[in-house]
């Protein structure tokens, strides 16, 4: 007669990928669904100028509130450590509603409007409930594949940044379109993280204490993983920001009055390439180690960052096939950083420490960003994307000695 007991035991070990797989799917999409309505702008930003006289200042502040609101957002957050002692799902699916909702309301008023921005900057503050927690209950679920599950999320959050680039090579769309569906979008984002269960490498939920956040830099391995995607978060959005004025510039000299579609095109290509980078960094940091991975992609981007400019009026295959390996060296080593700093973190304190890392990245990230056009008027584009090099040069300082640092061990099973 069998024994019951290897029934069961059986039983739950069928059960528990399926729980799993189809957790990380239903993470996955709620993810990307709640976080387009971080995108909704920049989707949207074509057919508002073609409507109304923004101005700089104003187009500037209708992208840059959003990533102060999440700065703002993750600060708050991480101070309270809500991402460790609140339930995952319900952080979840608050910030994904009250961001669908900030987002609608944009639909009353003019692009003009003076609470535009305010509203923008509210959706940004939602997304500290939904990018690092989604990466935190991502972790719940590793099985030595840490690095490929947030690779994924990165992957998607990667192809959403591109698409308004390849919405505006068409065009034609309203303004309101992109807001309408990012708000939709976010509502099932609410809908469906109800059904992700959270994995078993949860730990009990820490003590509230404000110095909880501080953690981050008293312990010098986190600090080092910190300081190398610090050096990453510098290029990153600077780059993603300006990579389609250089191409469009570079175009118009080279292909003349067709140029704009193309170089919307080609910007989409860039950027989506991305995805790669991410899927791809994240399978093979969980095979040779994350401080190997990481160094060899900011050296590999820090590298196209000094040498893209010279093609700048050049060849545009050229331009765009060194484009394309920027594109996906420049993001396939994002996750890793994310996987290291949940790796080396106390258990109960992951959720915290993830979301200061995104807070520190995303405030560094609006010094780059505004930086970079002070650099064209001086230099020109064809030296002007160099000042980017400076970061991951530097975090691959921190990284290389991370890799040296005893605690490296806890690093991808090992491999560091």
């Amino acid at each position: 007669m069998s024994n019951p007991g290897a029934r069961v035991t059986r039983k739950s070990i069928a059960i528990r990928p399926a729980g799993r797989t189809l957790s990380l799917a239903l993470l996955l999409v709620a993810e990307v669904a709640a976080m387009s309505v971080w995108f909704a702008t920049t989707a949207s930003l074509a057919g508002i100028k073609a409507e109304w006289d923004l101005g700089p200042f104003r187009e500037a502040l209708l992208t840059s509130s959003v990533q102060a609101g999440f700065v703002a957002g993750t600060l708050g957050s991480a101070l309270l450590s809500l991402a460790d002692r609140m339930d995952l799902r319900h952080l979840f699916r608050a910030s994904a509603l009250v961001a669908a909702a900030a987002n609608a309301a944009i639909l009353a008023l003019d692009p003009t409007d003076a609470l535009l921005p305010v509203l923008r900057f509210v959706t940004g503050m939602c997304m500290a409930g939904v990018y690092p927690v989604g990466m935190k209950l991502a972790t719940t679920w590793a099985k030595q594949d840490l690095g490929l599950l947030i690779g994924l999320l990165i992957a998607a959050l990667t192809l959403g940044s591109a698409s308004p680039h390849l919405l505006a090579a068409f065009g034609g769309v309203d303004w309101r379109v992109p807001y309408v569906a990012a708000s939709a979008a976010a509502l099932l984002a609410g809908v469906l993280i109800t059904f992700v269960q959270v994995g078993p490498n949860v730990a009990k939920a820490p003590p509230l204490r404000l110095g909880n956040a501080l953690e981050a830099w008293r312990d010098r391995p986190l600090r080092l993983a910190n300081l190398g995607y610090l050096g990453h978060m510098w290029e990153l959005y600077a780059m993603w920001a300006w990579f389609g004025a250089f191409v469009h510039a570079s175009f118009a000299l080279t292909l003349g009055e067709d140029s704009s579609t193309s170089a919307k095109l080609a910007t989409f290509a860039v950027v989506g390439s991305g995805a790669l980078g991410a899927l791809a960094g994240g399978w093979l940091a969980d095979r040779w180690g994350r401080t190997l991975v990481t160094s060899v992609s900011m050296a590999v981007s820090g590298t196209c960052a000094l040498t893209v400019g010279l093609l700048f009026d050049g060849p545009p295959a050229l331009l765009v096939a060194v484009g394309i390996v920027w594109g996906i060296s420049i993001i396939a080593d994002s996750g890793q950083f994310s996987a290291t700093v949940a790796e080396l973190s106390d258990r109960s304190l992951v959720g915290t420490m993830l979301t200061i890392q995104t807070c520190a990245g995303f405030l560094l990230t609006l010094a780059s960003i505004h930086l970079l056009p002070y650099v064209v008027d001086a230099v020109g584009w064809t030296y002007a994307f160099a000042v980017l090099a400076v970061g991951p040069f530097l975090g691959i300082v921190a990284m290389l000695h991370l890799r040296a640092d005893p605690a490296a061990r806890k690093i991808a099973g090992g491999r560091r």
